[in-house]
């Protein structure tokens, strides 16, 4: 394991989620690889396969004005041709208003992640992406008051 290999795939990493922020499809599109890949959003099922992977990516920026990523936590490793990033993914984003004028309100989320990449000819593609919400105090306040 070079730096060389955890330079490149900190940069593939990031141009993932400026891809999100830009609601760039066709940049985010090229990230991943064309074969068996995988996804979890926060809150879905898994997706599996190119096409449904990235149905989802298009419905979410169809859905989303603004999105904008703080990682924090991140940390690379790389065996051979496989990678392997984890990090804190701290969110903000806004949907459109309620009368369809300016941007909506902004709301902060905190998500963990998992990416897994695979060196290719081209360079290091996404294979898998995987976020699950953290709870916050005040989260799990609300789940102790219903029950």
């Amino acid at each position: 394991m070079s730096r060389t290999d955890i330079e490149a795939v900190e940069e593939v990493n990031t141009a993932f989620y400026e891809a999100m922020e830009q609601g760039d499809f066709d940049a985010l599109s090229a990230l991943w690889l064309e074969d068996e890949i995988s996804c979890v959003h926060p809150g879905w099922p898994v997706l599996s396969g190119r096409g449904e992977v990235l149905r989802s990516y298009a419905l979410i920026m169809s859905h989303t004005d603004y999105i904008q990523f703080f990682l924090t936590d991140t940390k690379v490793a790389v065996i051979g041709d496989t990678a392997l990033v984890t990090c804190t993914e701290n969110i903000l984003s806004g949907g459109p208003a309620e009368d369809g004028g300016e941007l909506g309100p902004l709301v902060g989320q905190l998500v963990v992640a998992t990416n897994v990449f695979r060196r290719t000819s081209e360079g290091w593609r996404l294979w898998s992406h995987h976020g699950s919400p953290v709870l916050t105090e005040s989260d799990e306040d609300d789940e102790d008051d219903s029950s």
